[in-house]
């Protein structure tokens, strides 16, 4: 609808107003509308004069991803994902790579960003959303320019000059005084769902005429005269556009020449001078001037209010289904990725056509990658859109599950009419009762030890390897569906590779360990007597988690090694906020307005226990009151328990937590508030997606004090006191706040109406009325152990086994004899416990890596056309740990490449690369900003570069390589 509406438009007018006007420039960023206009309705000419502009530098593309990400609630590897997607096609159509940002619409700035956006090349970084009082200090203090150093651990290594949008943004000030329409639009606003016809837009500003034209040229001349006041230099960025502009470029173009060219003709009066420009010419301008920049260290600015009763927190709860498949599609990309990875490397001769392989995959990395928009997984789209989302993850996945079901069957020669089916750690896939395998795959570099669980008819199953030797599984109920049960089955499995698993019903010899269920009475918490408590004690080898039987909560957890004890209690609140702006400030998809302190929202909990050999689950139920037939809000809670000759550490040592909420009543926000003895001091700490952590101290406010203290946590959040810490690790973005000495709260979900007109024009009213499962994992013991243990538990959370299911009528499946190894190739592939692999993927893209070549090809119109590059791998390497926070995990690491991917051939050449791929390390030189601590300006080189495939990866470095296998 975009597209038919405005967007297509844009680039076809600007494309032939800005070949009028040598003098003309326009910037473009989101690479998801250009490609559509591109593939779809652009004509040859066109392209002939968009690869034109780009090389005469009238078009710019700034940050050319596929979307403007959010800062928020996105995760670092989809950020990359979505930054890599754009870069890749700009690189192969063009051979341009964009060199500064524009991330002028995210709400708040994330400390993650200028890092990466420093890792990709860029040479300066533009923001404008941050706290309205803050903005107002530094423009006050020419302040909102600096060089800043998002990273403690890379500092200087990757600072990048950031500029902040003084208090007018990024759009062109409307309210002129002549004008009871608005200035400087003359298109005026787009149209949906079509273009009028006689081209007469709602408004349109007045055309520039003789009797007006003084006029405009002083209202112009007066802000940027305001703005100029508020800046260093005297380089005055003035934007000129806004949200849907430029539709009609011809009008926009053919207005504002008579006013740049009437402003300097009398810029002897006027005192200024103006011309079009890109924000490249802007940013040159700025370096030119050669003045020394204040460094920013690697505090954020988040959270982002626009008033004192306007936190823009509640987005990082809103729509958390849509957050919680927007994650496990981006997970399940990463499997899939290194899954075709290796198979197109082991088996170059395969039935599976490669070409439509990748369009599988190439379908989740487009779904993945606009979801990451600041109005997509944000929340903050309206249910239509929504719902488009959605559909094209599910389609996605749907194709990628599908491709990973298909390697499977060609590597293992199965007979064509076996069935395969998969489901990705989905309670609802039944099994049917016949002899059936289940096929896990490890997508970590690293062993894991984990259960999966599988959705099964009864309860007496067994389950056996590949060899036919039994495997450990436990059977009980299911806590969401009467007529099935949950079969847990332990796996142990090296990185990278896969195992088969056969499930039978049960003939004898049992495997399968039910569950014993307990079921106690339902307490009413507001009378519990606190003289008598009798306490039930849940227990592993890591914690005894003890429940009191007065009111079925949770009571205190001891970790055992240290035989530390935490009082801990969780109960479910919810804040009630105001639909009417008539009655005071409103809870919308973006903003949280809470009218009060959380009311808690259960007078009575009933409890059941199913206790096994291999794990123990609570399941903890909610009721409005002691005689209520139905919950909203659930708690089931598991434990491990992991036998001998198992890895069981990670396993050990987490609470497993799933909620279930919903569906809410209208106006309220759904909390879980675990409060703790622990003396935190109301400090919080949470991660900055995914990559590192923020410390969050409680901040006293006139206003709003609550909803100006929730926080983004996109995988961590913990508290701590001086030696002990509890922390949280979750697989979807929620809001957290730690509002008393103890406590940490976790926002769950949100259900609001109200009747802002902006709101209801584009239907933002967050009638949500779903249920959500979000799952959280808690981890509590000294600071040295969480630390080892929280990054791996993270990712372990974050990239849980994918699981695929495959009934096989008549033969059983050959398996090859390097199957009984568990792997798709001959060794697995295996990092050390401080790195991470973050990708490992065949990109497609046909460019040449030499810029040279690439450019020269492009200009002679000789780019490859056709098939898919297929030998080219991208590798990508992260360090999990900062610099200083652990004697041994916080060293540098030196990698054998050759070595390391050994398991999937040969390596013959290895490029270091540019965050996205399109640099070679060795030829990208950024500007080097100005300081007082680095008087020096010039070039930044990156990293050391790699000698013989041998690299040292330091901390919180993100190393990117092309290796090429022999016989590709």
């Amino acid at each position: 609808e975009s597209m038919h509406a405005y967007a297509a438009n844009v680039y076809t007018s600007v494309v032939e107003e800005l070949m009028k006007g040598k003098q003309r420039r326009f910037i473009a960023v989101e690479q998801e509308f250009f490609r559509l206009w591109w593939d779809a309705v652009a004509t040859d000419r066109y392209k002939q004069q968009v690869h034109q502009l780009l090389q005469e530098g009238r078009l710019e593309f700034v940050i050319g991803g596929q979307v403007m990400h959010d800062e928020a609630v996105t995760l670092i590897d989809d950020q990359i994902l979505q930054l890599t997607e754009g870069h890749g096609f700009l690189y192969e159509t063009f051979g341009i790579r964009p060199q500064f940002s524009w991330h002028v619409d995210p709400f708040g700035a994330s400390a993650t960003t200028p890092t990466l956006f420093a890792l990709a090349g860029f040479n300066a970084h533009l923001i404008s959303r941050i706290d309205y009082d803050l903005k107002a200090d530094m423009q006050k203090n020419k302040k909102l320019q600096f060089v800043w150093q998002g990273s403690p651990s890379l500092s200087e290594r990757q600072e990048i000059f950031t500029h902040v949008m003084d208090q007018y943004s990024y759009c062109t000030p409307s309210q002129i005084p002549f004008s009871n329409r608005s200035g400087f639009y003359w298109n005026g606003i787009a149209a949906f769902p079509d273009p009028p016809k006689d081209g007469v837009y709602p408004n349109m500003s007045l055309p520039v005429t003789d009797t007006n034209i003084h006029l405009y040229a002083q209202t112009m001349v007066a802000n940027i005269k305001e703005r100029a006041a508020w800046f260093r230099t005297s380089d005055v960025l003035w934007p000129w556009g806004c949200d849907k502009q430029f539709f009609n470029a011809s009008v926009q173009y053919s207005n504002m020449d008579l006013l740049l060219d009437y402003i300097n003709q009398h810029s002897d009066e006027f005192g200024v001078t103006v011309q079009y420009a890109t924000v490249g010419d802007y940013f040159q301008a700025v370096y030119s001037r050669n003045l020394t920049w204040e460094i920013r260290d690697s505090q954020d600015f988040l959270p982002y209010s626009t008033e004192p009763f306007q936190a823009w927190t509640g987005f990082y709860t809103s729509r958390s289904t849509l957050k919680g498949i927007a994650r496990r599609a981006s997970s399940l990309l990463y499997a899939g990725e290194s899954f075709f990875t290796q198979y197109v490397l082991k088996h170059p001769a395969s039935s599976i056509c490669k070409c439509r392989a990748l369009k599988q995959l190439q379908s989740l990395r487009w779904a993945v990658s606009e979801v990451q928009h600041h109005d997509g997984i944000t929340g903050t789209e309206s249910p239509k859109v929504k719902d488009m989302y959605v559909n094209n993850l599910m389609y996605g996945m749907f194709n990628v599950k599908k491709l990973m079901a298909s390697i499977i069957f060609d590597m293992n020669n199965a007979k064509k009419n076996g069935e395969v089916y998969s489901s990705i750690y989905s309670k609802d896939s039944g099994i049917p009762d016949v002899d059936q395998y289940v096929v896990v795959y490890n997508p970590l570099a690293w062993n894991i030890t984990t259960f999966v669980t599988v959705s099964v008819s009864h309860s007496a199953m067994s389950v056996y390897d590949e060899l036919g030797r039994s495997v450990p599984a436990q059977v009980q109920s299911s806590a969401e569906s009467h007529s099935t049960y949950d079969l847990h089955i332990l796996v142990a499995i090296s990185g990278l590779s896969y195992r088969k698993y056969n499930v039978k019903p049960w003939n004898g010899k049992q495997s399968g360990f039910i569950g014993r269920s307990v079921k106690y009475k339902r307490k009413d918490i507001t009378h519990a007597d606190q003289q008598s408590r009798q306490l039930l004690p849940v227990v592993n080898n890591c914690y005894q988690v003890l429940f009191d039987q007065n009111t079925n909560l949770m009571h205190s957890i001891t970790e055992r090694e240290t035989n530390q004890t935490v009082q801990v209690t969780q109960e479910f609140l919810e804040y009630h906020v105001n639909g009417d702006v008539m009655k005071g400030p409103i809870s919308d998809n973006y903003l949280f307005a809470p009218n009060a302190s959380a009311v808690p929202v259960s007078k009575a909990v009933g409890l059941e226990v199913f206790s096994g050999n291999l794990m123990t689950e609570i399941r903890q139920y909610f009721y409005s009151n002691i005689t209520s037939q139905d919950y909203i809000y659930a708690v089931y809670t598991r434990m491990y328990t992991v036998p001998e000759g198992y890895d069981g550490k990670l396993l050990c040592h987490r609470i497993e937590q799933e909620y279930r909420v919903g569906p809410l009543e209208v106006n309220r926000e759904a909390v879980l508030r675990t409060s703790t003895n622990l003396n935190t001091g109301q400090l919080l700490y949470t991660d900055s997606n995914g990559y590192q952590i923020q410390k969050r101290p409680f901040k006293a406010y006139m206003n709003n004090t609550v909803a100006r203290n929730y926080y983004p946590m996109v995988q961590t959040a913990y508290i701590e006191d001086d030696t002990t810490r509890l922390m949280l690790l979750a697989e979807r973005a929620h809001g957290v706040s730690s509002q008393r000495n103890g406590q940490v709260e976790v926002m769950l979900h949100r259900r609001l109406w109200n009747n802002l007109q902006w709101d209801l024009n584009y239907n933002l009213t967050l009638n949500d009325s779903s249920v959500v499962r979000p799952v959280i994992w808690l981890i509590l013991g000294t600071k040295a152990v969480t630390n080892i243990l929280y990054r791996t538990s993270g990712l372990a959370l974050e990239h849980r086994p994918v699981v695929m299911f495959g009934a096989l009528s008549g033969d059983k499946p050959k398996l090859p004899g390097q199957l009984h190894q568990n792997s798709v190739h001959g060794s697995p592939v295996t990092v050390p416990p401080n790195l991470h692999l973050q990708a490992l993927s065949i990109p497609g893209w046909r460019y040449s890596s030499n810029h040279t070549e690439q450019v020269r090809s492009i200009r002679m119109g000789k780019q490859k056309q056709g098939d898919a590059d297929f030998s080219r791998v991208l590798l990508r390497i992260r360090h999990l740990y900062e610099v200083g926070e652990d004697p041994v995990l916080s060293q540098p690491v030196m990698v054998n490449l050759k070595f390391l991917l050994k398991g999937l051939g040969s390596v013959m050449a290895v490029e270091e690369r540019s965050l996205t791929g399109t640099w070679d390390v060795k030829a990208l030189k950024r500007w080097k900003w100005k300081t007082a601590q680095y008087p020096s300006r010039g070039f930044s080189n990156s990293t050391e570069t790699s000698e013989n495939c041998i690299v040292t990866v330091h901390p919180k470095e993100i190393r990117t390589f092309f290796v090429y296998f022999q016989g590709q």
